[in-house]
């Protein structure tokens, strides 16, 4: 190396440079070759190709397969406060340019997209919702977290709190603990409740954001519920894996006939009724608590009850090795809403799984297809509102899959 670097390094593997050089920023534990100095588990450390030219800064964790996460590639940053600032402000200028109105209610940072590894932020109006899987971002939060609050109340943006949501056990392959809490911020007491009200797409919900599913919303699949509104005009529409509704008041805001939204949570239900009644939806909507995978079945036993099935499931896999499983899942319950439909219905279908991959999620519904004797005309190729950018050189960003399609 040309000068004096004040970190430790290691050095990696012909493959891992490979990698970086193309743009990926996560180096594996079975990718390190040598390191030099005294390593701190979540501080950080220089990378170094095999012949020891610099390659990138990263935060290290010991205790990951990711052994090393990049956060820069340039041997003149410097990894103070006012370069997280810059990071921060950066973040918050591309949201208001790509959400423009909808900025009140979206993602302020989305993890490896916004160079901020294994952190995710997300904005339900006045309250920030965080969650923290990686230990370098965990160890930064002291002074991410107060940096974040100043950088929107400086932008006139009002903040009442940040919400940690770190209930989920990928932190303990961290070595991290799980939990939940307010954030404390100098000056500012947290609200009494952590329930609040958000407006997407002119229609209210209610989040949870403390027992909710995720930071408590899905923000990503905004625009694809704009979407399905603008299809569902008249139409009898069936929600399937409803959560809190969304999909569903969306196309009964959209005109919808009538519109039957299933979930096989008893709060999940509960909280689509409710957001129905907060809306006045509730005289063109319905709301069954059941398993998915047994009501479809039972529905082909009816004369084509509808005619716009959605279906909007969680991910069935979060590995490659479970896959195979997945597709059979995504295939059982798209050829039976295939069935379901009469010709000239519409199916909304999607895979918010980076593991089923576009290409395998297209395979899927194409031998659905032919089994269910039907063709699908595309009207729309959907993927994550852009509050969730996808890097093409990181395709762990690039993972909702959204389609709308005829089928005749």
């Amino acid at each position: 190396m040309k000068q004096q670097r004040q970190y430790p390094w290691v050095s990696v593997t012909p493959k891992a440079q490979r990698s970086i050089e193309g743009g990926h920023p996560w180096i594996y534990d079975t990718e390190l070759l040598d390191w030099e100095g005294s390593l701190e588990n979540g501080g950080l450390v220089d990378v170094l190709s095999q012949k020891g030219r610099y390659l990138g800064t990263g935060l290290l964790s010991q205790r990951s397969k990711i052994r090393v996460r990049l956060i820069s590639r340039n041997a003149n940053d410097r990894f103070d406060r006012a370069f997280w600032e810059r990071r921060v402000r950066y973040a918050w200028e591309y949201r208001k340019t790509v959400m423009g109105a909808d900025v009140s209610c979206c993602r302020l940072i989305f993890g490896e997209a916004d160079q901020f590894p294994g952190l995710t932020v997300d904005r339900f109006g006045d309250i920030l919702v965080t969650q923290t899987l990686s230990l370098g971002m965990e160890r930064l939060k002291p002074m991410l977290f107060p940096l974040l609050y100043q950088v929107l109340t400086e932008d006139g943006q009002t903040i009442r709190g940040i919400y940690e949501r770190n209930d989920v056990a990928i932190r303990e392959l961290e070595g991290l603990e799980q939990g939940k809490g307010w954030f404390p911020l100098e000056g500012l007491e947290p609200p009494a409740s952590t329930i609040t009200e958000i407006v997407e797409n002119g229609i209210r919900y209610q989040v949870d954001f403390e027992n909710g599913q995720k930071t408590g919303f899905f923000l990503d699949q905004k625009y694809n519920r704009q979407a399905v509104a603008r299809l569902a005009k008249g139409k009898r529409v069936l929600d399937c894996f409803t959560h809190t509704g969304s999909f569903g008041l969306n196309a009964a805001m959209g005109g919808a006939e009538k519109v039957c939204s299933v979930d096989i949570s008893e709060s999940a239900v509960a909280m689509a009724r409710e957001n129905a009644r907060r809306n006045g939806l509730e005289d063109r909507m319905e709301f069954l608590a059941e398993n998915v995978f047994d009501l479809l079945p039972q529905l082909e036993q009816s004369p084509k009850p509808y005619d716009f099935i959605i279906l909007d499931p969680p991910a069935f896999t979060k590995s490659r090795r479970t896959v195979e499983s997945a597709a059979r899942g995504y295939k059982e319950i798209n050829l039976r809403a295939m069935r379901l439909l009469p010709r000239g219905g519409y199916l909304a279908t999607c895979s918010c799984s980076h593991f089923m991959t576009e290409e395998l999620f297209v395979k899927m519904l194409q031998s659905a297809a032919r089994d269910a004797n039907v063709q699908l005309r595309q009207i729309e190729a959907r993927q994550q509102s852009p509050d969730h950018p996808i890097l093409w050189n990181v395709p762990e960003t690039n993972y909702l899959k959204f389609y709308l399609f005829q089928v005749v």
